[in-house]
């Protein structure tokens, strides 16, 4: 890379462009250390030193240089982005590359809105899949080939309405609230079929809220040291849990003569 002239545009070239970031790791589900951690390397690669502060909803960033004379500050809104593993593990590549190959700042900038532009996985084949893995829960968990198929029926159901909510954009407690009761209930047919496994089903058949990855990000930020993040994402975990429960209770209340 060409050696640049640090100015107070190009600093804020920079800010700007990590601002953007860390706001896309942060919403994409990507635990607070590595997020910290890549932006800082990026820094690195720039020539420039990166101190971040962050919460659930927010993020601060300042970006200096090594003599402190030049830096600026940018406070940004954290996207709700769709849990993507697949941003986690190319942004993260694109902040080595940029580390070992001495890239410069548009090439990164381009780099990354190639990154993130690629086409998402189709919504139909996520729909079949988490289908497919919660009707094989049924199974690992005891149930039966009927109940499987049940499963797999109120799974598919449970999460197109999860789909549907979440593009008009409806609040996410409620999200999760309709799309526990819609897939228990389309479940809870396995109590009316008299199979014998389906209490099974009604149980795996919600299984695909379960918020594992702002569970597991929650632990490992307070591990981390990020108590005041981690914290938040365990209380937002949690509340979501609970939200699952409640739509569960509501299809349990239903059919509870069938239950007793």
């Amino acid at each position: 890379m060409q050696e640049v002239k640090m100015t107070q545009e190009y600093m804020t070239e920079i800010a700007d462009f990590i601002a953007r970031y860390l706001s896309y790791m942060l919403g994409a589900g990507v635990h607070t250390s590595r997020v910290v951690r890549n932006s800082k390397r990026l820094g690195s690669a720039l020539g420039v030193d990166v101190s971040i502060h962050t919460s659930q909803k927010t993020a601060m960033l300042t970006v200096s240089d090594s003599e402190g004379k030049l830096h600026d500050t940018k406070v940004i809104d954290i996207p709700a982005f769709p849990i993507s593993f697949e941003w986690n593990a190319d942004l993260s590549a694109l902040s080595w590359a940029a580390h070992d190959e001495n890239m410069s700042l548009e090439a990164i900038r381009h780099k990354f809105d190639e990154l993130v532009s690629k086409p998402k996985m189709s919504p139909v084949f996520v729909l079949f899949m988490a289908s497919l893995a919660n009707a094989s829960f049924c199974r690992l968990f005891g149930g039966d080939i009927w109940a499987m198929l049940i499963t797999f029926t109120a799974t598919m159901v449970g999460f197109f309405t999860r789909q549907h909510l979440t593009r008009k954009k409806v609040n996410h407690y409620i999200v999760f609230i309709l799309s526990a009761f819609v897939a228990s209930l389309c479940a809870s047919t396995a109590l009316a079929l008299g199979i014998g496994t389906a209490e099974i089903a009604l149980a795996t058949s919600v299984l695909y809220l379960v918020p594992g990855v702002p569970l597991i990000n929650g632990l490992i930020d307070i591990t981390d040291g990020h108590i005041q993040i981690g914290i938040s994402r365990l209380v937002n975990a949690f509340m979501l849990i609970i939200c699952i429960a409640i739509g569960m209770s509501v299809t349990l209340m239903l059919v509870k003569d069938s239950l007793l």
